[in-house]
């Protein structure tokens, strides 16, 4: 863990420093592209920052307070990310089209914006090798990997816009380049919106298969039916799962509930990845008598 967070520090260092380099490089250079590049890596900025301190916080102990303990922070984090991206696509956008509408109407000085790129694309690559390590082992550690990797990508587009100006003159391949790494950003951008409003909103995680969840349960001996069953995610990839089960008779009899809620724990954990499941279970008769929204 101390390993991952000082490879997230180390890339954090890097990339906050191109990051100012960026700015600079474009308000200078004229260069749009270059602009767009520093929105991209204003995003990865705040991801991994986010990747750190969730590291930190999954270190820390449940409260009375907060009973699931603080990591629902990183989805408002991704909100404010997905918002920042959003208005980074919007302003590239216009600017790029107004540009291209315009020819000439902004000098672009391909020297330095070039310079500026090649920094870029070096400090990510020098990035991505101090998070390779960690990749292979944490989903953390491998969505930061990914997002420097985002970065990369916008640096080479800068770069070949660069070239292009510098060969042939073409200047609006600075403000194409601008649109591409737009495009790059918005997919992202979108991800990230709809991660967060599906976990606000308590809904199904990704990919999670309830009616799968349902005939899995049902399918453990001495379980009769099951009902009031609910997924969400406290934060994409903590999913919880709680439900009443209906069982025989014979299992309180025997005193059997223990070995039963280890069974059905151990089936969601390892099928499903539900970190945390809590199973109310009743004899037959008891849901005779449960109120509606219980059913």
């Amino acid at each position: 863990m101390s390993v991952n967070r000082s490879r997230l520090g180390i890339a954090i260092g890097i990339v906050s420093v191109v990051l100012v380099v960026e700015v600079v490089g474009g308000l200078i250079s004229g260069s749009l592209a270059l602009f767009a590049d520093a929105g991209h890596m204003l995003s990865d900025l705040t991801g991994l920052v986010v990747a750190l301190v969730a590291t930190v916080i999954a270190a820390r102990p449940a409260t009375d307070a907060q009973t699931f303990g603080h990591r629902r922070s990183e989805v408002f984090a991704a909100f404010v990310n997905a918002a920042i991206l959003l208005a980074v696509v919007a302003f590239v956008v216009a600017e790029a089209v107004g540009r291209l509408a315009s020819p000439g109407s902004v000098a672009v000085q391909a020297p330095l914006m070039l310079v500026v790129a090649v920094v870029g694309a070096v400090a990510n690559t020098a990035s991505l090798l101090v998070l390779r390590g960690g990749a292979k082992d944490s989903i953390n550690m491998r969505g930061a990997y990914l997002e420097v990797l985002g970065d990369l990508f916008g640096s080479l587009a800068v770069i070949l816009a660069a070239l292009v100006i510098l060969l042939t003159g073409f200047e609006r391949a600075d403000a194409i380049a601008s649109l591409v790494i737009a495009v790059l950003i918005l997919p992202r951008a979108l991800s990230l919106l709809r991660d967060v409003m599906r976990v606000l909103s308590q809904g199904t995680p990704r990919g999670t298969d309830v009616a799968l969840i349902r005939e899995h349960v049902l399918a453990t001996a001495g379980v009769v039916s099951v009902h009031d069953v609910h997924v969400w995610s406290i934060t994409p990839g903590s999913n919880v799962f709680s439900a009443h089960v209906v069982v025989e008779r014979q299992v309180f009899s025997e005193n059997r509930t223990d070995r039963l809620l280890d069974s059905l724990s151990e089936c969601l954990s390892k099928h499903f990845d539900v970190e945390h499941s809590t199973f109310q279970l009743e004899p037959e008769e008891h849901a005779d008598h449960e109120l509606e929204q219980h059913r």
